[in-house]
């Protein structure tokens, strides 16, 4: 690990250091904004049959490393594998996303399976990763992921994605020892199946929390915050050179102290907060992630740009990760990409 740690750049940052020219990687940079995706999306015949085929997972994984050279690439895989592992029933409804059976009382919750019987369906997932640590250049640093437990939940409690998770906090307040049950579940399933990635040859992991900003207060500290560091902590314990990425989306100021709190290494920002306030007020404790705007990937120009090197230029004092604020959008330009890359390694 010390010599990888030494040559390639992702790692280098999460090691916590300043790099001249930040690494760069983005978020669903493997998916619907690329040709070669959508054909090979057509070749596996659906998206989940895409997600659990290894070998078309890793090629669409590798596609966008081909094709623009990032730093990393990031496992091709979905959030909601966890819960179809864990039992719930999981599809996808062409032009409207996931849908799930829901957990909304004790007896969806019982048949739930325990956590030990998730590798069963995940067997799949590990395989695509010991596929892309053989296919990877060797610079090339290789990511895993799960979604947080919180967002999870949201999904697996209203069996949708919703504007503002209200299923989810329903349960959470008018059933609260249901709602913690579940969302200890998913926090062992996740650290099991980050586990395996790990072991299957990931070298950094990513905790997705898409849903984070919508929890305020105390039960941002108890559902976003505290199933994080357990997430870490128990990483940590079994594998202490794996750095660990976190992100909270739309924390605000829950950004600030989410290092110390979780233990994470890096925190990814979205872009509703500012470079400069994130330079002042997170990238102090350590690497930070982010945060051009995925609007810049459709529009381009010279404010794609001008935005790209003031991200570049406010966090060039500290340890940074050149990224997007959210996912790339299926109806960006591939060579808005590009032109962002070279923005960022040209100056």
């Amino acid at each position: 690990m010390k010599d990888a740690v030494q040559t390639k750049t992702i790692l280098r940052s999460l090691a916590g250091e300043t790099l001249p020219t930040p690494p760069i990687w983005m978020m669903r940079q493997a998916g619907r904004y690329l040709p070669e995706y959508k054909a090979t999306r057509a070749q596996a015949g659906d998206f989940l049959s895409l997600c659990y085929n290894p070998e078309l997972a890793a090629e669409v994984t590798l596609q966008p490393i081909r094709r623009y050279g990032f730093d990393a690439a990031i496992l091709f895989a979905d959030i909601l594998l966890v819960p179809q592992a864990l039992g719930a029933d999981l599809w996808f409804v062409t032009g409207e996303g996931p849908r799930l059976s829901t957990i909304t009382s004790q007896t969806d919750f019982d048949v739930l399976k325990p956590v030990d019987a998730i590798h069963d369906t995940l067997n799949p997932i590990y395989e695509t990763v010991r596929i892309l640590r053989r296919e990877l250049p060797a610079e090339t640093t290789l990511i895993g992921f799960a979604g947080a437990p919180w967002t999870v939940a949201t999904y697996m409690i209203a069996g949708q994605g919703t504007p503002d998770q209200g299923p989810a906090h329903a349960l959470r307040m008018g059933n609260t020892p249901l709602f913690e049950a579940l969302l200890a579940r998913i926090t062992a399933a996740t650290i099991e199946y980050l586990s395996m990635q790990i072991e299957a040859g990931a070298e950094v992991v990513k905790i997705f929390d898409s849903w984070a900003g919508s929890l305020k207060g105390e039960a941002f500290q108890k559902y976003a915050v505290a199933p994080c560091a357990e997430i870490t902590a128990a990483l940590k314990a079994k594998y202490p050179h794996i750095p660990v990425i976190g992100f909270p989306r739309e924390a605000g100021d829950g950004y600030i102290g989410f290092h110390a709190a979780t233990g994470v290494d890096c925190v990814a920002l979205d872009n509703s907060v500012s470079p400069d306030w994130a330079a002042a007020n997170v990238q102090k404790d350590g690497c930070v992630q982010g945060n051009l705007a995925s609007r810049h990937m459709v529009t381009g120009g010279q404010d794609l740009v001008d935005e790209t090197r003031a991200i570049v230029k406010a966090f060039s004092n500290g340890p940074h990760i050149f990224n997007l604020g959210h996912g790339i959008t299926p109806d960006a330009d591939p060579e808005n990409v590009t032109l962002m890359i070279e923005t960022v390694r040209g100056g």
